[in-house]
């Protein structure tokens, strides 16, 4: 049985539809109880939440809770609080499930433990050196450096999995936006950026999370993508392909752009724009034998598909 963490959450809500679409037996972690017969409340997790009834049977745990990575974050120390849930509850919880019995455990971590960014052509693998930059990355790798460290003393098998920005329905944060300016016919001045960033489709990295789950050479690191990297400005023309809506960019050089995010202030936001983040895969191919079942437009289409961004069908395709 599988004990899945962050179930409701946009990863999580992807992989327990497939998981159960395979008929696979799972529990479902949840705050407060429900009717669902698939739950166990264990309240808010954190150093001291316990697991007891939720690991009773468990052969594979997979955690994707976590407390996430905040654009403006209003907490007065910002990486104790991402310390507290995502190093110290993932401990806690991983300690409980050797104790039970536990054969595997699956973390979702982020290439933020990387870093922020690569240089052109050189994108990160798992043997690149950990130089997370920001409160939720450090927090990541601090809580991988501890669960190799338990799997040492207990024997718990370990997999994690870092991967780049996910999209998929229901998307949110820059991604969404992405999508708003798209849909209001904004004109963007991004249409002259050359570089290449890393994506996952969510039902890629569903498929991945799912081919862990079995596979016996799994236990260790990864990082996953889709395999296709894309520039800022490619990004945005597919999506707006997706969206049956033309993305309209202006080609602004690149020292234009720099200059106006320094004098805004928004040096961090402009560097995911127009900075390198590529993620070698090969490890995934090689390993596990993992293909991504799902193409960069197929995962946009999806990912466009029932959001309120996209173009409206004609009244000819409906009655197709």
């Amino acid at each position: 049985m599988i004990l899945l963490t962050g179930a409701t959450g946009f990863v999580g809500s992807g992989l327990c539809s497939r998981l159960k679409a395979e008929g696979r037996d799972i529990r479902r972690a949840v705050r407060r109880q429900s009717s669902e017969g698939d739950t166990q409340a264990v309240g808010d997790i954190g150093p001291d939440t316990s697991w007891g009834k939720a690991l009773n049977g468990i052969d594979t745990v997979i955690h994707l809770a976590a407390r996430a990575h905040i654009m403006n974050d209003g907490a007065s120390d910002p990486l104790r609080e991402f310390r507290r849930v995502n190093v110290d509850g993932t401990l806690n919880l991983a300690r409980q499930a050797a104790a039970s019995g536990t054969k595997r455990f699956i973390f979702l971590s982020t290439i933020k433990v990387n870093g922020e960014q690569t240089p052109p052509g050189l994108p990160f693998t798992e043997n690149s050196r950990s130089a997370p930059e920001d409160p939720y990355g450090i927090s990541k790798h601090e809580a991988e450096q501890g669960l190799v460290e338990i799997a040492r003393e207990t024997g718990m098998e370990i997999v994690i999995i870092r991967p780049p920005l996910v999209y998929g329905p229901g998307v949110k944060g820059n991604f969404a936006s992405m999508m708003r300016w798209i849909a209001k016919g904004i004109p963007l001045p991004l249409g002259a950026i050359h570089n290449q960033r890393s994506l996952i489709a969510l039902d890629n990295l569903v498929d991945f999370i799912i081919t862990c789950i079995d596979h016996p050479a799994a236990n260790q690191t990864f990082l996953v993508a889709d395999g296709e990297d894309l520039s800022t400005t490619d990004l945005l023309r597919r999506v707006g392909q997706a969206m049956g809506k033309p993305a309209r960019l202006i080609p602004v050089p690149m020292g234009l752009l720099k200059a106006g995010a320094a004098l805004l202030g928004k040096k961090a936001m402009a560097q995911r724009l127009y900075g390198n983040l590529q993620v070698d895969t090969s490890k995934a191919r090689e390993v596990l034998g993992w293909v991504p079942p799902v193409s960069v437009d197929a995962g946009l289409k999806k990912a466009t598909a029932n959001s309120d961004h996209a173009e409206p069908q004609s009244r000819q395709e409906k009655k197709k």
